[in-house]
């Protein structure tokens, strides 16, 4: 029996130091995670969870502006990949993109902000590590070679194993599932033309710079 239409191939993350991949099916991100961040922007220390579709994972080295925003922000993060019975296999840096404008107006309307988290290629990611996530470490994002977020994964509200615990209650957690953990303070403008760094103790790199609005 055929199918009605052909779906897009799922992306697919490198592991580090091995030739196997890791085929990403759902993305859950948590805010709110770090208690800085959510002060400057003016939140309770409260992590909530989103979503995002696959189609916002992308390894490009070069990622277009997006458009329908002037005020794109960036977030790194420590993403956890699952295994067989949800359990965490590999972890990795990654950053979360966010059309911070558009998020604004649709919180002031009350209404749901997801399509200014969940845009196509909103959630760049470096290759996988396989093991255990680390329990501390420097968690840093620079721009053009300029600092801008600087933190340790100790600060987080809900670490790894509590963070799974909390979204097991709501999601039969997967093999493929993504998991971005929230982000340090320091979050800001892009601009096109920006060169991103982005760097977790231990882990691979992540580098991108933003191309011209599409």
């Amino acid at each position: 029996m055929s199918d009605l239409v052909t779906c897009p191939a799922a992306p697919r993350l490198a592991l580090d130091g091995d030739s196997r991949h890791f085929p990403v099916g759902r993305v859950f991100c948590i805010g709110r995670n770090y208690a800085d961040h959510a002060k400057e922007m003016g939140e309770a220390a409260e992590a909530i969870f989103f979503t995002k579709p696959a189609s916002a994972v992308s390894t490009a080295p070069a990622l277009p502006y997006p458009g329908e925003t002037e005020d794109l922000h960036h977030e790194v993060e420590l993403v956890l990949a699952l295994g067989e019975g949800g359990e965490i296999i590999a972890c990795g840096t990654g950053v979360d993109l966010t059309k911070r404008d558009l998020q604004a107006r649709l919180k002031a309307k009350g209404a749901p902000w997801e399509i200014a988290k969940g845009f196509d290629r909103s959630a760049p990611m470096g290759a996988l590590r396989l093991g255990p996530p680390p329990a501390s470490g420097a968690i840093t994002l620079s721009v053009n070679g300029t600092p801008r977020q600087s933190g340790d994964l100790e600060q987080m509200i809900l670490p790894p194993a509590a963070l799974l615990q909390q979204l097991a209650r709501y999601f039969t957690l997967q093999p493929g599932d993504l998991i971005f953990t929230g982000t340090p303070a320091g979050v800001s403008a892009l601009l096109p033309g920006d060169v991103v760094s982005a760097r977790i103790d231990g882990l691979p790199p992540l580098d991108f710079t933003l191309t011209e609005r599409r």
